[in-house]
């Protein structure tokens, strides 16, 4: 299982008024460890105000840069994203998890391929990543990227990916979407149905495109892959991740008042203990202090992976996981309520 590591933040850079990018140096010695494709995330561990707090970040640096990046825009009533944005200094050290993340890009330099991809906010910096991989290392293969937020000001990464467009006019197509201003050459509005089919349908129609990257807030991600399925787009194209979910559950629970026996294997050691029915595994094994991992708590992200051995769970949301994958038994454990008398799930073995 991958632990925790400190790494010293080298530079940090306001990307807008409310975001900035987190540059990290890997020591020789955690390189191999530190290894990612292009789309994956990393997990930061920081101690605030007693507490430690721990959130994902998507890489916004591509693999073949020396550096380890990602941007942290601050939200309301964020605790580490204020902290990140107003506190944190360069030369200061985090806890580092290595990378994960499913929501990938893994380049070959023969693929022709035409990538699409639509981001609103945030939800640029695994795209960025994304791009940047697919323009160095598949010479042949083409990008298109849709991008909204509520104005020029407000968008990250505007300036690099400008300058990406002009050194690969060729190859990248860059659309920029803006909610709160109306520009000359920009579409005015947010990524909806009517925006997608705007572009794949009218000004790229000429383009047939193999792959598609959704990321960005939830009712964009569900409203895009409706859009892209009736325009006859198999799910095996489309990739999606998001970066805030709803807070109502998929499904309302109706979990036993009573206990379960749960063990937790964890590190090569069994523990044994009693949990409620009404609460998730993962905050359950956090109460006992042991050090499983995780990261968003809320079902976006796959760090809290682990396998059911036996028993059973129902998950509260699931927006990660395959059908397949369920059925092999590997389970969301910030989402698994036991359904069972009796449940065992096995972080070592994911």
């Amino acid at each position: 299982m991958s632990k925790l590591h400190p790494l010293k933040v080298h530079k940090i850079i306001r990307e807008t008024k409310d975001a900035v990018s987190l540059h990290f140096l890997v020591p020789e010695n955690l390189q191999s460890e530190f290894k990612y494709n292009a789309g994956q995330y990393l997990t930061l561990e920081t101690e605030i105000q007693g507490a430690k707090i721990r959130r994902a970040y998507s890489l916004c640096s591509a693999p073949f840069e020396e550096t380890l990046s990602v941007v942290v825009k601050e939200v309301k009533n964020g605790r580490f994203s204020k902290f990140a944005n107003r506190e944190l200094r360069e030369g200061d050290m985090l806890s580092v998890l290595p990378p994960e993340g499913k929501f990938i890009l893994e380049p070959n330099k023969n693929s022709q391929n035409t990538y699409a991809a639509f981001a609103a906010g945030s939800g640029i910096t695994p795209v960025i990543s994304i791009i940047k991989t697919v323009m160095e290392e598949e010479p042949e293969s083409k990008f298109l990227l849709v991008y909204g937020n509520k104005s020029p000001e407000d968008t990250i990464f505007m300036k690099s990916l400008m300058d990406l467009q002009q050194k690969f006019s060729q190859r990248f197509m860059l659309e920029f979407v803006f909610s709160r201003k109306e520009l000359e050459g920009y579409q005015f509005g947010r990524i909806s149905r009517s925006i997608a089919n705007y572009f794949l349908k009218n000004k790229y129609k000429a383009h047939t495109f193999n792959s598609y990257f959704l990321c960005g807030p939830e009712p964009m991600i569900e409203e895009l892959r409706e859009t892209l399925s009736s325009n006859g787009i198999s799910k095996e194209k489309i990739q999606f991740e998001l970066f805030s979910s709803s807070s109502v559950p998929e499904q309302t629970l109706e979990v036993s008042e009573g206990n379960t026996a749960l063990s937790v294997m964890l590190d090569d050691e069994e523990t044994e203990f009693i949990m409620p029915q009404n609460k998730t595994v993962l905050e359950v094994v956090l109460e006992q202090n042991l050090d499983a991992p995780y990261s968003c708590q809320g079902g976006i992200c796959s760090t809290c992976i682990a396998r059911i051995t036996e028993g059973a769970a129902t998950m509260r949301k699931n927006q990660i996981l395959t059908d397949d994958e369920i059925a092999e038994g590997l389970v969301l454990t910030c989402q698994a309520q036991p359904t069972t008398s009796v449940l065992k799930v096995d972080y070592d073995d994911v």
